[in-house]
């Protein structure tokens, strides 16, 4: 009787042994899975904060480009005002150099015509001098 006693109580701390054993190595089991769960919660959360990264880096270059554009566009127009306020002012000194041309060509015209004026008048002169002396005689 003792015996079976015995036996019963080694069956029943063996029971207790196996049950803490399986308690155990739940806990572990468990402690593993929440430790999986855990790094793949922050694996995720450095992912997202790293698309955030990612994205708020293509909205910078986006910005930094259109701003380039921006620049590019405004250099380019007011090289293009430059060059017509050029032209303008060419064609105005152009413009000048004619009509002082012009006017160069008109005074020579005139002391041309003066010079002939002249001419004739002397002619006229000689010849009615010339006229008188021979009714004269």
């Amino acid at each position: 009787m003792e015996e079976e006693e015995e036996k019963e109580e080694e069956e029943e701390e063996e029971k207790e042994e196996e049950e803490e054993e399986k308690e155990e190595v739940e806990e572990e089991e468990k402690e593993e899975v929440e430790e999986e769960e855990k790094e793949e919660v922050e694996e995720e959360e450095k992912e997202e904060v790293e698309e955030e990264e990612e994205k708020e880096e293509e909205e910078e270059e986006k910005e930094e480009e259109e701003e380039e554009e921006k620049e590019e566009e405004e250099k380019e127009k007011e090289e293009v005002e430059e060059e017509e306020k050029e032209e303008v002012e060419e064609e105005k000194e152009k413009k000048e150099e004619e009509e002082e041309k012009e006017e160069v060509e008109e005074e020579e015209k005139e002391e041309v015509e003066e010079e002939r004026m002249k001419r004739r008048r002397r002619i006229t002169r000689i010849v009615k001098k010339s006229w008188m002396k021979e009714r004269k005689e």
